[in-house]
């Protein structure tokens, strides 16, 4: 039933709610009895100064008989349908459901915004215990304390006569070793009770630099002009950036986004974007400037120019990601290895060689993207010196209706393909792997 003509089963479910008689609201806004049903039933429009009469009746806003609920919570209805794994709800009455019941449909879309935040949460702890180097640290080094604490013990048990100084200096290894297991202890948990604050217990220089990043929109075109000790001063205020390895890192980062700044300004940009469309190669090509710089300013400006984010992940030689913008419906692991099958990988073995490939990305949303992906050397090449190079793939959202050439994951711990020549641990989501 389109949403339009629910505005009587609105009136109706209102004045139920509200404990009034049919009659009743009929008489306090001048009309019959019999055209109140007509409208009740949907049978008849309604609009204009009668609507609002009604409204005032009611003691409602117009605006919820009119428009019902929101496009955000039928929007949120039609996903938990979809996400169905057994039930099948009757997706063409949902406008007529959020219609009659607004409090259960408010309950379900925040029921099933609540369980996709819980597994969103889940999948990170599950990348963060099964691929933190911080913490498998940590746990190695309490392990091994305690070996030693075990063997010291079983020595002073075992050995029935142990002379005073071996004995003192055994009872002085337990002391500093359960001392040092304490402390390790301790730092661990307050380790994991930050982790699950956004913004806090942030101990790798890459997680530090990417929340400034992210706090600045991945924006500096301000520092276009900053020389080398305004570069350094604007990185040594910056509160997320706590240790000095964290602060050389954004200076690296900031030092690539200034110069991309001043090859590519914004206004270059601006005309290429106007109808909504992303071509880098056609951008780099207008503007002269290479396809990797082109790929990294989209990223910074598209919150700018551009209706929706665009993402960009970054990759050395071996594979490693280096830097991190995160777009919705694209996860990008932040400790473990990520799906091999994402064109930034094979941009590896193709060196200098654009490439673009529309993906699908598994899991209940299986949304779509356009991926642009470039690699390109380090520094000047030099002869019989082997270069090393990065790899930069721009991850551009588009409508569910694109036609998909691949079907891609974020990292296999938290895949839901179940069948994939590319996957090297098993899956928590796939059922069957």
């Amino acid at each position: 039933m389109p949403q339009q003509t629910l505005v009587g089963t609105r009136i109706r479910e209102r004045r139920i709610m509200s404990e009034m008689r049919q009659a009743e609201l009929a008489r306090q806004v001048g009309i019959s009895g019999s055209y109140l049903n007509l409208i009740e039933h949907n049978r008849r429009r309604i609009g204009g100064k009668l609507l609002v009469d009604i409204a005032q009746a009611l003691d409602v806003e117009p605006s919820l008989l009119s428009e019902g609920a929101e496009a955000a919570l039928l929007s949120t209805l039609r996903e938990a349908s979809a996400e169905a794994n057994k039930a099948e709800p009757e997706m063409k009455r949902a406008d007529e459901f959020a219609g009659r019941f607004p409090g259960w449909a408010s309950l379900i879309a925040e029921q099933h915004q609540r369980l996709r935040s819980l597994e969103h949460t889940a999948a990170t702890l599950t990348d963060r215990l099964t691929h933190d180097p911080h913490l498998a640290t940590s746990v190695h080094e309490m392990l091994t304390t305690v070996t030693a604490i075990r063997s010291t013990a079983g020595i002073l048990v075992d050995t029935k006569e142990i002379e005073p100084e071996w004995r003192n200096r055994f009872h002085r290894n337990l002391n500093e070793d359960s001392q040092r297991l304490a402390e390790g202890a301790e730092q661990l948990v307050s380790y994991l009770d930050d982790a699950g604050d956004a913004g806090a217990g942030m101990t790798l220089p890459l997680e530090e630099v990417e929340a400034m990043l992210n706090a600045h929109g991945f924006r500096f075109d301000a520092l276009g002009q900053a020389d080398a000790a305004e570069l350094r001063a604007f990185v040594d205020c910056q509160e997320f950036l706590t240790t000095s390895d964290a602060r050389d890192m954004a200076l690296t980062v900031l030092r690539q986004l200034r110069a991309d700044a001043r090859m590519l300004p914004i206004e270059q940009i601006r005309p290429h974007l106007e109808d909504g469309t992303v071509d880098p190669a056609a951008i780099g090509t207008a503007c002269g400037v290479p396809l990797s710089v082109v790929l990294r300013r989209l990223a910074a400006v598209s919150d700018e120019l551009l209706p929706m984010p665009l993402g960009l992940v970054m990759c050395d030689g071996a594979g490693t990601l280096m830097l991190r913008k995160p777009v919705e419906g694209f996860a990008i692991p932040r400790f473990s290895g990520a799906c091999p099958k994402w064109p930034l990988f094979q941009a590896l073995s193709r060196p200098m060689q654009p490439l673009r490939q529309t993906v699908t990305v598994t899991g209940r949303d299986a949304r779509r993207f356009d991926c642009y992906a470039i690699t390109e050397p380090v520094g000047a090449i030099q002869v019989n010196v082997a270069p090393l190079y990065h790899s930069y793939m721009l991850i551009v959202p588009r409508d569910e209706s694109g036609v998909s050439e691949a079907e891609v994951g974020s990292t296999c711990r938290v895949c839901s393909m179940e069948v994939c020549d590319g996957r090297r641990e098993p899956s928590l989501l796939a059922v069957g792997v």
